[in-house]
């Protein structure tokens, strides 16, 4: 795999850069509200423009193509980028300007399906192909894995720098602690299977908790589960994994919180968020860690209950190792300005979790 910081002016001035990048961002009122991705692609953007190419920015927007670029053009534009947003292929190979972003690139039929032919228009507005969108690696679409078959490829210099950094957990400084939260077991077995045998503790939350505890026979009354599965009820009695002690819990009056022990749970109780007890218990599960791997948030963060998530992200011992991803989790420490406290934090949620563990994606295989 060949990385942009290889070439130089001679080699990129007045060519022209097909970029994919992942800038789908939450986006209120037609503004940007969350920008890592963005933002982490712009190192990149600024290399290409400063060496004299012309770059062609591709990203997608949602998942059923519907929503629009248009705020990110106007981000991008307030970060004093001259930019020239462009929805058709067409206009694109005829314009000069120097940075240009292509409408949502899911509304092309064929792109989510790999298609060949979307891949060659792609491929014939262009003389180089950068992929620095870390986060849509592990799909197999026209974008990410067409277009490197006809163009000369590079990784972007934020993709270089997930691939390092995520090497590094697979090869852990010991001991190991992983933090898992989230609502879905089915995307998360893959890295259980692989890292459990190498962990030394593993604190879980979210609604993968409350299925771990209905597992074991114990009552999480209407709260999300997952379906129980004989894999989840073996899992759940594995000495290296620890549940939550107590929960906040929305109780028989909605607006009422409460935070009642595991034990105490009723069938009519709902639980929202990890209790103090539980936070204070995970904190000092991890504390000796020297690597730490966490992916989900570990309450209802899209109901507003970060307050778990918070004080877990304020226990991340210093001096350690740690690895955040997950789009949920990173919103919850953005909001509460602790985005610094892990050592790296991934722009890919599904992405970070299946490149664990396999050690590539379709994406970055496409680029050798």
């Amino acid at each position: 795999m060949k990385i942009i910081s290889s070439l130089s002016k001679k080699d990129l001035s007045g060519k022209k850069v097909l970029a994919r990048v992942d800038f789908n961002v939450p986006i209120r009122n037609g503004k940007v509200v969350e920008s890592m991705r963005i933002d982490e692609a712009l190192p990149t953007i600024k290399f290409l423009l400063k060496n004299g190419a012309q770059v062609i920015l591709v990203s997608h927007l949602g998942g059923d193509g519907q929503s629009s670029l248009r705020p990110v053009a106007k981000y991008l534009a307030g970060l004093k980028f001259k930019i020239k947003f462009i929805d058709d292929l067409e206009s694109i190979a005829k314009t000069k300007e120097p940075l240009v972003l292509f409408e949502n690139i899911r509304r092309l039929a064929g792109e989510q399906e790999n298609d060949s032919a979307l891949a060659k228009k792609l491929t014939d507005l262009a003389d180089l192909y950068v992929n620095e969108a870390f986060s849509v690696c592990h799909r197999q679409h026209a974008s990410v894995v067409g277009v490197p078959k006809f163009l000369p490829s590079y990784a972007g210099l934020r993709l270089a720098k997930e691939i390092a950094e995520l090497k590094k957990i697979d090869k852990p400084v010991s001991p190991l602690a992983i933090i898992l939260g989230g609502a879905k077991f089915k995307t998360k077995f893959p890295l259980l299977k692989k890292f459990l045998p190498k962990v030394e503790v593993m604190c879980v939350g979210g609604a993968l908790a409350n299925t771990l505890i209905k597992a074991r026979g114990q009552e999480v009354g209407v709260s999300l589960i997952d379906e129980i599965t004989p894999e989840i009820k073996k899992l759940a009695h594995d000495k290296k994994i620890i549940l939550p002690i107590d929960f906040v819990v929305v109780g028989r009056q909605k607006s009422e919180l409460v935070v009642k022990k595991v034990d105490e749970l009723s069938a009519k109780d709902k639980i929202v968020d990890l209790g103090p007890r539980t936070a204070k218990l995970f904190g000092e599960k991890i504390s000796d860690a020297k690597t730490i791997l966490w992916n989900g948030p570990l309450g209802l963060v899209e109901e507003g209950f970060i307050h778990g998530t918070i004080a877990m992200a304020r226990s991340l011992p210093k001096g350690t190792f740690s690895v955040l991803g997950g789009g949920d989790s990173v919103e919850a420490l953005r909001q509460a300005k602790l985005l610094k406290k892990p050592s790296f934090v991934s722009t890919g949620g599904g992405a970070m979790l299946e490149f664990l563990v396999t050690g590539s994606l379709p994406g970055i295989k496409a680029l050798s």
